[in-house]
């Protein structure tokens, strides 16, 4: 019924903000905050399960993160290399199916098979689907569906989205204080509820994951009625 008050968030999205600024915070490369917000995400995806969380989407890499320095362009990419190789077989035994949504172009092909491959050793899991924006941009997801788009309805152009099967998120979370959806799923978070949090990502807590899904069930979802 509309106005309210939701149930548990079983979608979720979150902007994993403030790496670099953790690391000069403590006078380290942003490499290490990277690495340190790399920790987090893989501690609170097993926190997604236990809060019976069905997909969570987080924010990796975006169509504007290119513009960063080479060098941390680079760390980032051997880091998620890494991470993938390392991480998804365990990932598989745990029930949690990956997925990649974002621009394939510019990325070098034996990360892409990479993806690939976790994608494929994934596939049959059912306890958790983690979609991963890498190369990810919501501005680009709109235009590159919009190329392709012949019909009329809402339905038939998200079939067209970069990971049409994924659900409207519930909820999406922002650390580091700040407020905005940085081009972040623009189709999908139409009416998802908002929620931000002052910690910079690494800080960003089981605590802190479980205060923001007990925030998303004190807000009245009205969809656009009453």
């Amino acid at each position: 019924m509309a106005g309210e008050a939701p149930a548990a968030a079983k979608y979720v999205a979150i902007i994993t903000d403030g790496n670099g600024r953790w690391a000069q915070a403590r006078g380290l490369p942003h490499a290490e905050g990277h690495r340190a917000g790399a920790d987090v995400v893989k501690a609170r995806l097993r926190d997604a399960v236990d809060f019976g969380v069905r997909e969570l989407t987080v924010y990796s890499f975006s169509t504007e993160n290119w513009s960063r320095p080479v060098e941390e362009v680079s760390a980032l990419m051997r880091m998620f290399s890494e991470r993938i190789i390392g991480e998804t077989p365990e990932l598989k035994e745990e029930g949690v199916r990956m997925r990649f949504l974002g621009r394939r172009e510019g990325v070098a092909p034996d990360l892409l098979e990479q993806m690939d491959w976790a994608e494929a050793e994934t596939a049959a899991n059912d306890r958790l689907t983690f979609y991963i924006a890498f190369n990810y941009g919501g501005r680009a997801e709109v235009v590159d569906a919009a190329r392709r788009f012949t019909g009329t309805t809402e339905e038939e152009f998200r079939a067209l989205l970069y990971a049409p099967e994924m659900h409207d998120p519930d909820l999406v979370i922002r650390t580091s204080g700040e407020q905005r959806l940085s081009n972040y799923l623009l189709w999908q978070s139409a009416y998802s509820e908002l929620v931000f949090r002052d910690e910079l990502w690494p800080d960003f807590t089981r605590e802190a994951f479980r205060a923001s899904l007990d925030e998303f069930t004190t807000r009245q979802r009205r969809f656009g009625g009453r």
